[in-house]
């Protein structure tokens, strides 16, 4: 709306003075002549808002003492192209390529404009450190984040900032304590009930999406621990290569509830991460139908009756004058929510927030730690011999287990470095202010007021400036041997996948904990693992083209995409080899 109004003022100004002029002088302007003015005053009006801003950017950086950023400049007017090719690149090509190759050309950090709109883009670890921890204060989620998030985030704690934030981040805070993030009971059932269904489908001859059965395995653990109540959606059947018989296909055609809320879930995520990718301009392509509206239904359809009952079970306990039960382990973070608000908006969005980060990020990281086992058996291999080692072929992993295992924790930090959950995330300036310079004897960057600033983990955790020149493989060593302290202890701003400074995540213990207790049974029950190609959709194996890539991209055997997480394309088809009784007694 804000749009169309600013649009719209320059020919209704042009209409208003010529109405005064014919009144006031007596002076009647031809009609063709009005025309040309209306239709002109549009663009001339941008383009002199434009010239202007550009010249208050110069000197203010004059006046503070920086220069301004490299621009990534297209060849269409608003770099339409440019924007083109970013829409291009986010459903179909490979994530953040055009970022980083254009670090390449221009640096770490540049200013690109997208039809006008300019965005700092950075994967400098000084520049984020900056953003995230030392100037904190001055860079938020801001107004335009929100307006594309907030049909889906709401005003949650990844959607708000000041106060807002402040009181969602007091409310959580506290329950992620040490026993509560060691759920290992809760895991174990779930994680049971995955094998059991992955040991059920290679038995029968079939190979599994093994991304589709860790979404539901962390979409389980995520709403028991946050609501107390599982949405059960390992339950529901797992699907069938698209190769697979017609009779086994048929075994899949009824849709459960769970598979509904998990795939309005995806699509809600879906449809406000184009738009953030869309720009200022995401509305128009909304204008007659909100894009997330239905999916939100399914969506809200699970919450509502979880959170009425929550907030009904609080009037009780006030209404009967009972004791609030001590800090308990059966307590769920909804249960520790509402001792703080009973407002059911705050409740709801705050859930939620909380369901995207505890159920995608890791799956996200199971997902691609898999895949690169099936890559790499050496590492499969050793990795496997740890956890019979430390853990046994049987017994159930425990928080001083997971401690020990170093290599599992390597391998965990090797892939959500290559493959972070959240590949690009984004602040706006509150007030104008500097950024570093990787010349230590060039100026400090100038970005004005309210200007977005975009930071990419996904690009700064493959540079060779950074990690080496081994940057793009996967070596789950180098947070083991001598590279540690050469690269990460010595900057520990180049490894983020959890984020930092007051933001920082608060599930990341959690987080590992859920990631490595799953990798510790899985282990314990396969023994060697392969991707199925020919099970994987044909739209969803990497072009032939790929190959030809020297990095990252030319080895990769499936897609990786984002909405707000990452994801394979697809799904990720493979097979297992399940461990011999002889094989793991030994062990």
């Amino acid at each position: 709306m804000k749009s169309v109004l600013l649009a719209s003022a320059p020919p209704v100004f042009v209409l208003v003075s010529a109405h005064l002029l014919q009144r006031l002088a007596g002076i009647v302007l031809p009609t063709w002549l009005l025309v040309i003015a209306a239709v002109c005053s549009t663009p001339f009006m941008s383009a002199f808002r434009i010239w202007a801003r550009h010249w208050k950017i110069s000197r203010e950086a004059k006046r503070m003492g920086a220069k301004l950023l490299p621009n990534w400049e297209g060849k269409s007017i608003g770099n339409f192209d440019i924007l083109q090719t970013l829409m291009q690149d986010f459903r179909a090509g490979y994530v953040a390529e055009h970022f980083a190759k254009t670090t390449d050309v221009l640096g770490p950090t540049y200013l690109m404009e997208l039809l006008w709109d300019p965005t700092v883009v950075t994967s400098d670890p000084a520049v984020i450190k900056t953003v995230l921890a030392t100037d904190f204060p001055n860079y938020v989620k801001g107004d335009f984040f929100r307006s594309y998030m907030y049909s889906v985030l709401g005003t949650g704690v990844f959607n708000a900032d000041g106060d807002m934030w402040k009181f969602h981040r007091t409310m959580t805070r506290p329950f992620f304590t040490r026993e509560r993030i060691g759920h290992f009971e809760m895991f174990d059932r779930h994680t049971n009930k995955a094998l059991q269904m992955i040991k059920e489908r290679f038995r029968a001859g079939h190979p599994l999406d093994f991304q589709d059965l860790v979404s539901r395995f962390t979409l389980d653990s995520a709403t028991e621990f946050l609501f107390g109540t599982c949405v059960n959606s390992l339950d529901s059947a797992l699907p069938y290569p698209h190769n697979a018989s017609s009779p086994a296909k048929a075994s899949t055609s009824t849709t459960a509830s769970a598979e509904a809320f998990a795939a309005a879930f995806n699509s809600a995520q879906h449809v406000i991460s184009e738009r953030g990718r869309t720009g200022w301009i995401w509305p128009l392509f909304e204008i007659f139908k909100d894009k997330s509206a239905e999916h939100m239904r399914v969506v809200d359809n699970f919450l509502e009756p979880v959170l009425k009952e929550a907030l009904t079970k609080k009037e009780r306990r006030i209404r009967e004058e009972t004791k609030e039960k001590d800090e308990t382990e059966d307590e769920t973070l909804l249960d520790h929510l509402v001792k703080f608000t009973s407002d059911p908006v705050v409740l709801h969005d705050e859930t939620l927030n909380i369901l995207i980060a505890g159920r995608d990020t890791t799956a996200s990281t199971l997902t691609f730690a898999v895949y690169l086992l099936t890559q790499h058996p050496e590492v499969l291999r050793r990795l496997r011999q740890e956890v019979l080692s430390k853990v046994g072929p049987t017994r159930m992993p425990t928080y001083e287990d997971i401690r020990e295992l170093k290599y599992l924790r390597a391998v965990l930090n090797e892939t959500l470095r290559l493959y972070p959950p959240v590949p690009v995330n984004v602040r706006y300036t509150v007030d104008a202010t500097t950024l570093p310079n990787t010349d230590p004897l060039g100026k400090p960057y100038y970005v004005p007021a309210n200007t977005a600033v975009a930071y990419s983990v996904f690009v700064m955790h493959r540079r060779p400036e950074y990690w080496g020149p081994d940057a793009e493989q996967f070596d789950p060593d180098r947070f083991l041997d001598e590279r540690v302290n050469k690269y990460l202890t010595a900057n520990p701003f180049i490894f983020l996948p959890f984020n930092a400074g007051p933001r920082i995540c608060l599930g990341q213990q959690f987080a590992y904990n859920e990631s490595s207790f799953f990798l510790i049974k899985l282990l314990q029950h396969f023994s060697e693992m392969s991707l199925d190609t020919e099970a994987q959709p044909a739209d969803s194996r990497p072009p032939a083209d790929w190959a030809k890539d020297s990095g990252r991209k030319g080895m990769e055997q499936l897609i990786p995409r984002v909405h707000l997480t990452m994801y394979s394309k697809g799904g990720m088809w493979m097979r297992m080899q399940e461990a011999t009784y002889d094989e793991t007694d030994d062990a």
